[in-house]
């Protein structure tokens, strides 16, 4: 039969992981989705604990706070509101007192190292090549937080810029931590607030930054995340409301993309098995005392016991096995 539609298959990485390899994830929403997945699928996992980031300086600045263990500077919050915020940080990094905002970001950045010295896989997301400058520092920010555009200047990032800011951390990082991989993809949420055409040449200069950087760099690679949205899925129905955001049901074909290249076989089988597990503990009886419900019971426990060597899974066990009437 001829086939309606091109499918991506970046095969299996030489490079893979399972669920005791240390995972950090940051950047735009993508970050979270993929950082969710991992989280539930019990990997470990710490994902995107510093809030959503779009740009790739934005991100790479991030990364700086994180290294350097040097927390914001003074000019960088600012008062929205009532609210003080941070032009490095997402909006979640808020609070109605100053001090208590340090100490949040403060927290938020020294958990984050601890975890990245011991991290194995870092995975970006770059979301847009726009970014934003105040007109009275010339300094590029993460987040506006609706502060009246007249007070910033939009530009767009050259490739050249972010191969640059991204090379520097890079070597930082690995001074840390030479064991570290890092995967660095694309956002497919299209940035439609800049514009299609904006849009398209965004997309295309982090596309080609990624390229270089891959070319460039040992242990820096591409998941092609952008491109299954946009070459294989290929279609409005995988798209939310807004027209912009992947449905639940995309970024469920990107993940499962994402395991069959990057988790080894083990692992692949247990996300598989994980998928149907969890479907049976968000199982709600009408009847949770009928003979057939607590059969049903006793076979999730124990499929639930058959993979406590291979995962954590006390917390699903407990919450089955307090179902039980005669345990």
């Amino acid at each position: 039969m001829e086939r309606f539609r091109t499918t991506i298959n970046a095969g299996v990485s030489k490079s893979t992981l399972n669920l005791h390899t240390p995972v950090l994830t940051l950047g735009s929403c993508f970050a979270d989705a993929i950082g969710r997945r991992l989280s539930e699928s019990k990997f470990r996992t710490l994902a995107n604990p510093l809030g959503t980031l779009y740009s790739p300086l934005a991100i790479t600045r991030s990364l700086q706070y994180i290294l350097s263990g040097q927390p914001p500077l003074p000019h960088t919050f600012l008062q929205q509101q009532d609210i003080y915020l941070n032009y490095d940080f997402h909006s979640s990094f808020s609070s109605p007192e100053l001090p208590e905002l340090r100490e949040k970001i403060g927290t938020a950045l020294t958990e984050t190292r601890t975890f990245l010295e011991s991290a194995e896989w870092l995975v970006i997301t770059w979301g847009t090549a726009w970014t934003h400058a105040r007109n009275d520092t010339h300094e590029m920010v993460a987040n506006c937080h609706k502060v009246p555009a007249r007070h910033f200047t939009k530009s767009l990032l050259t490739e050249q810029q972010i191969v640059d800011a991204f090379t520097n951390t890079y070597d930082q990082l690995r001074a840390i931590n030479p064991r570290l991989r890092i995967l660095l993809t694309v956002s497919p949420v299209r940035h439609i607030k800049e514009t299609l055409e904006g849009n398209a040449v965004s997309k295309a200069v982090l596309r080609v930054a990624c390229h270089t950087l891959t070319s460039r760099l040992p242990d820096v690679a591409y998941f092609p995340g952008y491109e299954i949205m946009m070459d294989d899925l290929r279609d409005y129905r995988f798209y939310k409301n807004d027209m912009i955001h992947p449905t639940e049901l995309a970024e469920d074909y990107i993940w499962e993309k994402f395991i069959e290249q990057y988790a080894d076989a083990a692992t692949r089988q247990f996300v598989m098995d994980w998928v149907s597990l969890r479907a049976a503990l968000a199982h709600k009886a009408f009847h949770p005392a009928s003979a057939a419900h607590q059969t049903f019971l006793r076979q999730t426990l124990k499929k639930l016991e058959d993979l406590r060597s291979i995962a954590d899974v006390t917390a699903e066990i407990n919450a089955v096995a307090a179902q039980l009437i005669n345990p």
